[in-house]
């Protein structure tokens, strides 16, 4: 049997009762260790859980899950994830490949940033399509995201935005030639995430769109360790945010749409500057 655990969002102890009886008595068990990271290591997991932890990185999970299948079929093989354990694709893609090999798989479930969200005070069933937003580079801009974001302001409905992870990332240099040398771990910040969306709207705005979905002064909400002892809310406009030091990992951003008065009395106990949060959602009223 193979199980896939969703770890939560904090630290060693958010795994569920269910999900802890399965890690402390499987044959093996892997930590994915690239679409999300946890506040606390391995070491961290290993002794709550009492056993040793694999860690499973993008290679082996994508190019060489045969060792992760390794009698599957006979024992039981825990396999963690940081969240729950469908908030990547790409563990819908080895639940599909445990199916071609007959081996039998279950799933326990855990908080992830899409519903631990509401933390903010904006309504779940508010929330539109949710866009990654990628690092940019000097000669690749993509800003496609925007289009989803104004699709979704345009029915008054908010944006999760999920900011980029780089975790054993190759320069080109190294990939070309073949060498297995990894960068240091990046991850977006929502300072760096808003000083993007600032250089999406001056590049719109010298197109000459006829309507800007966001705009300096647009209300947005960022996000930085939920669900951890740290845990960080600022709300304030997008000029705001990028002048923001949240802190460390994981950070999140959410453009809201069309605002219930009580979404924004409860952004208004997170807001940078209450006069100006005012000012703003007055306006964009």
């Amino acid at each position: 049997m193979l199980y896939l655990v969703g770890l939560g969002l904090g630290d060693a102890k958010d795994i569920t009762v269910k999900g802890l009886e399965v890690v402390r008595r499987a044959k093996r068990v892997f930590l994915e260790a690239y679409t999300s990271i946890l506040t606390c290591g391995k070491d961290a997991l290993e002794e709550f859980y009492g056993r040793e932890v694999i860690l499973a990185d993008r290679d082996m999970v994508e190019q060489e899950s045969d060792a992760i299948f390794k009698d599957a079929k006979e024992e039981e093989i825990a396999f963690l994830v940081v969240g729950d354990p469908f908030g990547a694709t790409t563990h819908s893609d080895l639940v599909l490949r445990a199916i071609e090999l007959d081996i039998p798989y279950k799933v326990i479930h855990n908080a992830s940033i899409m519903n631990a969200v509401g933390c903010c005070g904006l309504q779940l069933y508010n929330f539109g399509e949710t866009v990654s937003v990628v690092f940019w580079t000097d000669d690749w801009k993509p800003d496609s995201y925007y289009d989803k974001i104004a699709a979704n302001r345009e029915k008054g409905w908010h944006t999760l935005c999920l900011l980029d992870i780089k975790v054993k990332e190759q320069s080109i240099e190294n990939l070309m030639k073949g060498r297995k040398i990894f960068e240091p771990p990046r991850y977006m910040m929502v300072k760096q995430a808003a000083e993007q969306f600032l250089e999406i709207v001056q590049k719109k705005r010298e197109q000459r769109a006829d309507k800007l979905a966001i705009e300096e002064d647009t209300i947005c909400v960022g996000l930085a360790r939920i669900g951890t002892d740290t845990q960080q809310i600022a709300a304030g406009t997008l000029a705001q945010l990028a002048e923001t030091d949240m802190g460390g990992p994981l950070h999140s951003l959410v453009i809201p749409g069309h605002m219930h008065p009580l979404e924004i009395d409860m952004l208004r106990h997170f807001a940078i500057d209450r006069e100006n949060f005012d000012r703003s959602v007055h306006v964009e009223e």
